[in-house]
């Protein structure tokens, strides 16, 4: 695919091996504004790559450097995530610039079209686990909302870029035992209002390990507190996109436990297979 170069200067060198892929929208009024700024060296922010609503795409920093795009997050227990991702930022006003209504912008065929050829030749290049290819707010779900829940998952994860249980048959990085059983499919039938903020039960401990063993930051508590809620939001941006509200429904329980058992199942392949 054909890049165009526009170095930054703000990066550094890497502590850590590249083992993640982390998403953002811009979420600035336009691409230029996005752009200008990754290579301000005031701003002191930056990303591997960019891609215009056309599909162009813009590199800022090597691969092999450090770019700073995560700011303070967290992921499967480890921190210092720039030295560990490789960053896009896809051009998208989300929600700091909504379309009349209050509706998020949507991305374009062709932007996406070059998102998927883009993370499909840092995949051939890096080793990098469908479980640590992750959006914004997964990793820093307190203060982040993109790539937002307008942001289409299951279309990348058809590419065999990350994971998405409603497509799990389509998806090269789940393995094939899972998709003849099953497994993955089976939601797990629930009873009841949910849990919400308040609740302080053995059921919320449960809800808060399995996120936990996600990736998602998050103690277990027992208890429905702040963290909580920004977690189950984080979590419904990507996993259950109509019903972004922080209250873990029964809906979102049953997805949370399909996802559970999908990055489960997806650690013990990669387990096998080193």
């Amino acid at each position: 695919m054909k890049i165009e170069v526009r170095p930054s200067p703000n990066f550094n060198d890497r502590k850590h091996p590249v083992d993640m892929l982390v998403l953002h929208y811009t979420g600035m009024e336009t691409g230029q504004e996005a752009l200008d700024r990754m290579c301000d060296p005031e701003a002191e922010v930056s990303a591997h790559y960019m891609i215009w609503e056309d599909g162009r795409v813009v590199q800022l920093v090597g691969e092999d450097k450090r770019a700073w795009h995560a700011g303070v997050s967290s992921w499967q227990g480890d921190t210092d995530l720039n030295s560990r991702s490789i960053g896009i930022e896809i051009v998208n006003g989300g929600h700091d610039w909504p379309l009349a209504g209050n509706v998020l912008p949507p991305y374009p065929n062709a932007q996406l079209d070059a998102l998927i050829e883009l993370c499909q030749g840092i995949l051939e290049r890096w080793d990098i686990p469908g479980s640590r290819i992750v959006g914004h707010s997964d990793i820093a779900p307190a203060r982040k909302a993109d790539p937002g829940e307008h942001f289409p998952w299951d279309r990348l994860a058809r590419a065999g870029i990350g994971l998405w249980p409603l497509t799990i048959s389509e998806n090269p990085a789940v393995p094939q035992d899972v998709i003849t059983t099953g497994r993955v499919l089976q939601e797990p039938q629930l009873i009841g209002r949910g849990l919400g903020r308040g609740d302080d039960k053995g059921a919320v401990g449960r809800m808060q390990a399995m996120l936990a063993n996600m990736g998602y930051e998050l103690s277990e508590t027992g208890t429905y507190d702040d963290s909580t809620e920004a977690v189950v939001r984080a979590f419904q941006r990507r996993w259950v996109q109509d019903r972004v509200t922080g209250h873990a429904d029964l809906t979102t329980l049953q997805r949370i436990g399909v996802v559970a058992l999908m990055y489960q199942t997806a650690a013990e392949t990669e387990a096998d297979e080193s």
